[in-house]
């Protein structure tokens, strides 16, 4: 009888009702291209990181064109993420090849193709006919 009251009081407790949001999707992968973003683990790449360093840690797999470390506008620092550029495609390709996982400043970098930038949409503005929304 023992059993059938634990059995009863898990049921009345249990979360099998509950069901797990599913896995987000895979982001899908971008086309080769010349052009890397690299990023780092959680907080990303280093807050000391520089442009030309990030340049002269690629350098090692190729000829680059570009290495641009993005910056907060207000403290200088880097917000975590950057951009090589490659002359080649397969020069890109080692370049991930020999930085993805690797460390630069003593964090952990990952390295991928960069995604095309989507064109802006244009911002959809009131035309005079219509009335403003709110208190008239």
């Amino acid at each position: 009888m023992a059993a059938a009251a634990r059995a009863g009081f898990r049921r009345l407790f249990s979360v099998s009702a509950f069901s797990p949001p599913p896995p987000p999707a895979a982001r899908p992968a971008a086309e080769p291209c010349n052009n890397l973003f690299v990023s780092g683990n959680y907080a990303g790449l280093s807050k000391r990181t520089t442009s030309d360093q990030l340049k002269e840690a690629f350098s090692k797999f190729g000829q680059v064109v570009e290495a641009r470390v993005i910056t907060d506008r207000i403290s200088g620092y880097s917000r975590g993420f950057g951009f090589v550029k490659y002359a080649t495609v397969q020069e890109a390709g080692e370049g991930i090849k020999g930085m993805d996982g690797k460390f630069l400043d003593g964090w952990v970098i990952f390295a991928e193709y960069a995604k095309q930038r989507e064109a802006p949409q244009p911002r959809q503005h009131a035309t005079p006919s219509t009335p403003p929304s709110g208190y008239q």
